[in-house]
C-alpha cells in the first residue's frame, strides 16, 4: 500500500514537472524569436528559473535595508538576546517557508489534476489558500499580504533616501524620497520573477560588500571613548528590537512567486534554509562588529552608516545599498502589480508596456506613504510584529495544520513528511508552537512594544519630517545646534 502511494506521488510530481517545463519550453521559444546567441544571452541575464535563481532571490531579498539596522537592534537587545534571536528567527523563517512551499505544491498539483493551466497566470500565496482553505482565508492572506508588502516598499523608499544623504546632504531626506520614488517606479517594466536573474545576483553581490564592510570598518575603527552596551534596560526596547529580528527573516510574503518562476518548484523545500545560512554570514558579524565599536550610541542611530567615518569605502557601500533597494523595492512591488493586474483583467496582457503603465498606480501610495512617515529603524519593528507575525509566520502554519487536518488529506499529501519529522503529530506540534510563540511573544509583547515606540517617533519628529534624523548643519547657529541636541 505505502509503495502504491509512494508511486503514486512520485507520478504526481512528474506529471507536474513536465507540465511546467513544457510551459517555460514555449514561454523561451515566444521570447526567443531573434538570433541563437542573442536568444542565449537574453536567457542568460533575463530568464531565469533554475534552483540556483531561487536562491539568489530568497537571499538577496532577506538582507536589504535590514542589515543596516541589525546594530540599532543589538543595542536595543544586547549581544547576547541579538545572536541568539537571530537564530532562532531564521530557523522559524525557514520552517515557515517551508511549509508555503508545500502548501503551493499541494495547490498546484490539485490544479493540475483537474487540467487547469497557468500558462499565463503566476499563483500567489492567496489563490494557494483560496484553493485549499476557502474563500475566508483568501481575503485574510490578500490582506495581510498586501498590507506587508505595501509597507514593505516603503521602508525600502525611506531607506534610500537615509543612506543617499549620508554621501550627498545638500537635498534634505524628503528631496530624495521624491527622486527615489520616481527611479522605482521603473520597476513596472520587470515582467515577473521570471526577469530578476542577473538583479538578484548583483542585489546579494552588493548587500555582502555591504555587509563585510560594516564588519571590517567597525573593527578597523575600535571601540568608541567610554563605550557602553547596557543593553537590555528597558522590556519596550527589547521587543522593539525583537520584533525588527523577526522581520529580517521575513521576505515569505513573495516566496510564492519565487516558487512559481521556478521549472521545478517542488525543489524550493529546503533553499530558503540554505539563503538563511548564508545570510547569517553577513548579519551576525556586521551587527557584532558595529554594536561592540559604537555599543550604546546606536539607540540614537537607526541607520549603522550614520557613526562610521565617511571614506570611499563608505561611499561604495551607500551606492550599492541603494541600488540594491531598487531591486528590493521591485520584489516587494511585483508580487502587488500581480494582484491589481487580475483586478483589473490585464494580467495576462503580453505587453510590457501596457502591463507598465497599468502598474503605475500601484506605486503612487507607496511613494505618498514613504513621505508621510520617515521612520526608519520604528516602522522595521512595526511592520514585523503587526504583519510579518502573522503573514510569515502564523497564517503558514495555521494553513498547514488546517489543509491537512483530515485523515485523507494527509494520506494522499501530495509531498511526504521531512525525514527530521517522524509522524504527523509532530508536525502538528511543531506548527501549534509557531503559531503560540509568534502571536504572544511577536504580535502581543512586540506589537505592544513597537507601536509605543513609533507613536513616540511621530510626537517627537511629526509627519512629514523633512529630515528625519539629520544631524545640524556647521553653518547653522549655535541656538539651533543646542536645540537639535
Amino acid at each position: 500500500m505505502s509503495r502504491q502511494k509512494q508511486g503514486g506521488e512520485e507520478t504526481m510530481m512528474s506529471s507536474l514537472n513536465e507540465t511546467i517545463e513544457r510551459e517555460e519550453r514555449e514561454e523561451l521559444e515566444k521570447e526567443g524569436g531573434g538570433s541563437g546567441s542573442h536568444s542565449s544571452l537574453k536567457s542568460l541575464l533575463w530568464h531565469g528559473g533554475s534552483a540556483y535563481d531561487a536562491w539568489f532571490s530568497c537571499a538577496s531579498n532577506q538582507v536589504a535595508q535590514v542589515l543596516l539596522t541589525l546594530p540599532y537592534s543589538f543595542s536595543q537587545l544586547g549581544m547576547l538576546s541579538g545572536i541568539i534571536l537571530q537564530i532562532f528567527y531564521g530557523i522559524l523563517g525557514s520552517w515557515t517557508a517551508y511549509l508555503i512551499s508545500i502548501l503551493y505544491i499541494e495547490y498546484r498539483t490539485r490544479k493540475e489534476k483537474e487540467n487547469v493551466s497557468f500558462k499565463n497566470h503566476v499563483i500567489q500565496w492567496f489563490e494557494v489558500l483560496d484553493g485549499l482553505l476557502g474563500p475566508y482565508w483568501k481575503a485574510v492572506g490578500l490582506a495581510f499580504n498586501c498590507t506587508f508588502l505595501l509597507f514593505g516598499s516603503v521602508i525600502q523608499l525611506i531607506a534610500c533616501a537615509s543612506n543617499i544623504y549620508y554621501i550627498n546632504d545638500h537635498l534634505d531626506k524628503r528631496t530624495w524620497t521624491y527622486i527615489f520614488g520616481a527611479c522605482c517606479a521603473t520597476t513596472v517594466f520587470i515582467p515577473s520573477f521570471h526577469n530578476y536573474r542577473i538583479w538578484s545576483f548583483l542585489g546579494l553581490a552588493m548587500t555582502t560588500y555591504t555587509a563585510w564592510y560594516l564588519t571590517i570598518a567597525a573593527l578597523l575603527h575600535g571601540q568608541v571613548e567610554n563605550v557602553s552596551h547596557t543593553g537590555p534596560n528597558k522590556l519596550v526596547l527589547y521587543f522593539t528590537g525583537a520584533t525588527n529580528i523577526l522581520y529580517t527573516f521575513g521576505g515569505h510574503a513573495v516566496t510564492v512567486e519565487i516558487m512559481h518562476a521556478m521549472w521545478k518548484p517542488q525543489k524550493f523545500k529546503y533553499i530558503y534554509l540554505f539563503a538563511t545560512i548564508y545570510v547569517f554570514t553577513l548579519t551576525l558579524p556586521s551587527a557584532i562588529a558595529v554594536y561592540w565599536a559604537f555599543g550604546d550610541q546606536l539607540l540614537d542611530h537607526s541607520n549603522a552608516f550614520s557613526l562610521l567615518p565617511r571614506s570611499g569605502w563608505r561611499d561604495a557601500g551607500v551606492i550599492l545599498m541603494l541600488i540594491h533597494q531598487f531591486i528590493t523595492f521591485g520584489f516587494a512591488c511585483t508580487p502587488l502589480y500581480f494582484v491589481w493586474e487580475k483586478v483589473i483583467g490585464m494580467h495576462d496582457t503580453k505587453s510590457i508596456c501596457l502591463r507598465a503603465l497599468a502598474r503605475l498606480p500601484v506605486v503612487i501610495p507607496i511613494w505618498f506613504l514613504a513621505i508621510i512617515f520617515p521612520f526608519f529603524g520604528p516602522i522595521n519593528s512595526a511592520v514585523g510584529a503587526l504583519l510579518v507575525s502573522f503573514t510569515v509566520y502564523i497564517i503558514p502554519a495555521s494553513a498547514h495544520m488546517l489543509t491537512y487536518k483530515s485523515a485523507s488529506a494527509r494520506q494522499n499529501a501530495a509531498e511526504k513528511l521531512p525525514v527530521f519529522i517522524p509522524n504527523w503529530t509532530v508536525m502538528f506540534v511543531v506548527n501549534a508552537f509557531v503559531v503560540v510563540w509568534v502571536f504572544v511573544v511577536g504580535f502581543g509583547f512586540g506589537g505592544w512594544a513597537s507601536m509605543t515606540n513609533f507613536i513616540k517617533q511621530v510626537d517627537t519628529f511629526g509627519l512629514f519630517a523633512k529630515c528625519y534624523q539629520c544631524p545640524p548643519k556647521i553653518s547653522a547657529s549655535n541656538h539651533t545646534a543646542t536645540l537639535h541636541h
